[in-house]
C-alpha cells in the first residue's frame, strides 16, 4: 500500500501499513498513529533551510513524541518544498528497530535505544538527538473521587495488588486499569519510575491500548479507570493525578520533583543524508526549542536543571 505525499502536506501512516510497505514482517512495538489526517497547516519563515535541500524523511516511533514531531514537520516543509516528511507513530520499539535496521530516517522514542535493542552495540551506529523532555503521569475518569496518589498506591494498583478505589480513599468502586502495549516507550517510563524493577504478575492482564490518543478516548469513556500518558496528551476529558503530593508541571519536571519523565530522542543514522539533518537541525533549533516544544506540551531540554542517562541515574547540572 502506498500514499503520496504532497509537498505542503504529510499523511500520517498506520504502523501495519509502513511494515507492509517496507516488507519487514515486523510486528507492531507500539501503538499505532493516532490520526489519519493530515496535521493542521502552520508555517514558519524561520523554518527555512539556508541552502535549498530536498528528500524524503520517513520519522516513525513514539505516540507520545508524534504531536511535535508533526507540527515541526508541518512547519519545515512549509519552507523547504524540496523535503516531503511522512511521520507514524507505532510505539518506541518499533520507532529503535526500523532506524537500527536502517529502514527509515528518523526512529522517535521515550526511551534510550540501549533499552530496545538486544544487541546494545547497535546503539552505538546510531545518532541520539534529544528534541524535547516530556513529562507523564496517571490519569483517570473524571468521576474518580481520588486527587493524590503515592508511587507505593501507583504500584500496588499497576500490579494488580490495589483493585478498588476505597483502598486508596475513593468509593467503592472497582479500578479498571488501562495499560499500553509492550513495546510502548510511554509504558516503559511509567514502569521504570513508578514500579522500580518489580515484575508485573503474570496472572495480572488489563487491557492494553496501542496509542497515547486511544488512551485518553478510553479512560474518558470508562468509569472507575486509570492510565498515563504524556503531558502533551492531558486534557478536559481525564483528571490529570498529583503524585505523592506533587502536582504534574512542567517546572517540577525540571527539577525531577516530579520523577516521571523521560527525553523525547528522535535517533538517526551516525551520518544522516542531508535533509534528515537539516531537519534535526531544525528540531534542536530556537525556532522548536523556543515555542513549538511548549505550544505542544512539552519541555525543552534547554530549561532542565538536571539530567539523566540510559541507566536512569539522575545527576544536577
Amino acid at each position: 500500500m502506498s500514499h503520496s505525499i504532497s509537498r505542503r502536506k504529510f499523511v500520517t501512516i498506520s504502523g501495519a501499513s509502513l511494515v507492509a510497505t517496507l516488507g519487514l514482517g515486523l510486528a507492531a512495538c507500539g501503538g499505532s498513529s493516532d490520526s489519519g489526517s493530515d496535521a493542521s497547516k502552520s508555517g514558519s519563515s524561520s523554518s527555512k533551510s539556508s541552502k535549498e535541500v530536498s528528500g524524503n524523511i520517513t520519522a516513525v516511533g513514539s505516540t507520545a513524541l508524534q504531536p511535535l514531531v508533526e507540527a515541526a514537520a508541518e512547519q519545515y516543509m512549509n519552507d523547504n518544498p524540496g523535503v516531503q516528511i511522512t511521520v507514524q507513530g507505532g510505539g518506541s520499539g518499533q520507532g529503535i528497530t526500523q532506524i537500527a535496521q536502517g529502514a527509515v530516517q528518523i526512529g522517535d522514542s521515550d526511551v534510550f535505544a540501549e533499552e530496545k535493542l538486544e544487541n546494545k552495540d547497535d546503539a552505538k551506529k546510531l545518532k541520539d538527538n534529544k528534541v524535547a523532555v516530556v513529562g507523564m503521569g496517571p490519569v483517570v475518569h473524571p468521576d474518580v473521587k481520588v486527587d493524590d496518589l503515592t508511587i507505593d498506591q501507583l504500584k500496588g494498583i499497576f500490579t494488580g495488588k490495589v483493585t478498588n478505589w476505597k483502598e486508596v480513599g475513593g468509593d467503592d468502586k472497582e479500578i479498571v486499569v488501562i495499560n499500553r502495549a509492550a513495546g510502548s516507550g510511554t509504558r516503559a517510563t511509567f514502569e521504570n519510575a513508578v514500579l522500580g524493577g518489580d515484575k508485573v504478575p503474570e496472572d495480572f492482564k488489563p487491557q492494553e491500548q496501542d496509542s497515547s490518543g486511544t488512551v485518553v478516548k478510553m479512560v474518558a469513556q470508562t468509569p472507575n479507570s486509570i492510565s498515563y500518558l504524556a503531558f502533551s496528551y492531558f486534557s478536559d476529558d481525564v483528571k490529570a493525578l498529583k503524585v505523592g503530593g506533587v502536582e504534574p508541571k512542567d517546572k517540577n519536571v525540571e527539577t525531577n520533583d516530579w520523577t516521571i519523565w523521560a527525553y523525547e530522542h528522535m535517533y538517526t543514522a551516525a551520518k544522516p543524508d542531508a535533509a534528515t539533518a537539516d531537519f534535526i537541525k531544525y528540531m534542536l533549533s530556537d525556532d522548536v526549542q523556543g515555542s513549538l516544544v511548549k505550544k505542544t506540551g512539552y519541555i525543552s531540554t534547554k530549561g532542565m536543571k538536571v539530567e539523566r542517562d540510559a541507566d536512569g541515574k539522575v545527576t544536577k547540572l
